[in-house]
């Protein structure tokens, strides 16, 4: 997790809330009043985002205090207190609203990936996510993929290269392009390429491709195409995969399955900020 690089984004999300100020909290409150809030679970989920709490409250005010009750990746139960702050009224207001949306996000993300990963139930193949991220908040939504078992796929263009058709159909082909590309990046650069059929896997396999996914495949399309794709080369099933469908996919053989369903179709997970009346 990059902690600098969180800080910068929350810092732009919180003054784009705060503004010059919570007019209705510094009418209300008393400045110099203290207390405690709680992040309250309202249903069961996975836990994702405890340190973005710490982190965003950091840049909010530095002496509120932050305590963590659930780590990253463990379950929860409605009723659960899984994050409680202490400081400023004022200051643990200001930033609810901003911490608790990406917070209830990430917990709904992890909590969608243990369910992916459960329904899947199968270890020779691993879950992961996509480019098809919330704008701004991809730090957050592929860091909660991880909480809930799941892995990452390339974070951005400037990772990986991978041809997918639009590529393929500019640069020539499957062969074509490849060698291009083979002849202009450096070792250290992966190469994945998209293919529809059995020919174009083939061809991928010829031209010596790092990784060749299968687009919107069946299980039985991929279970056939694995059979053509030597050992050291990794495979990637891609497009259409969904909870309802990934049953099916258990024991097909490919390496990876990627869903954009866990980052741009999650529900947040519901998740109150709730103050202590003084004396509790």
């Amino acid at each position: 997790m990059n902690k600098l690089a969180i800080k910068e984004r929350l810092q732009l999300f919180l003054m784009e809330d705060i503004g010059e100020g919570d007019l209705t909290s510094q009418t209300v409150i008393a400045t110099g009043k203290r207390g405690q809030g709680n992040m309250v679970a309202k249903e069961a989920g996975v836990m994702a985002g405890g340190e973005i709490v710490r982190l965003g409250y950091q840049c909010v005010d530095e002496e509120v205090e932050v305590t963590i009750h659930v780590a990253d990746g463990e379950p929860f139960q409605a009723g659960d207190i899984l994050v409680s702050v202490k400081g400023s009224y004022l200051s643990l207001l200001a930033g609810e609203r901003v911490l608790l949306n990406i917070f209830q996000r990430m917990c709904g993300i992890a909590t969608m990936a243990r369910d992916a990963v459960l329904r899947l139930d199968d270890p020779s193949i691993r879950i992961c996510d996509t480019r098809k991220t919330t704008p701004g908040l991809r730090i957050f939504e592929k860091y909660a993929v991880r909480c809930g078992g799941g892995f990452n796929h390339r974070f951005g263009l400037s990772d990986a290269i991978l041809l997918k058709e639009n590529h393929l159909l500019a640069g020539g082909g499957i062969t074509k392009t490849l060698q291009a590309v083979k002849e202009k990046v450096g070792h250290m650069v992966k190469v994945e390429v998209e293919t529809t059929n059995e020919e174009e896997v083939l061809e991928a396999v010829e031209a010596g491709a790092d990784v060749i996914m299968f687009d919107n495949a069946t299980p039985e399309e991929i279970a056939s195409y694995v059979k053509l794709v030597p050992s050291v080369i990794k495979t990637e099933a891609s497009g259409n995969i969904s909870l309802e469908t990934i049953a099916s996919y258990r024991g097909c053989g490919v390496d990876y399955l990627s869903l954009g369903c866990l980052t741009h179709s999650v529900k947040a997970k519901d998740i109150s900020f709730l103050l202590e009346a003084e004396g509790e």
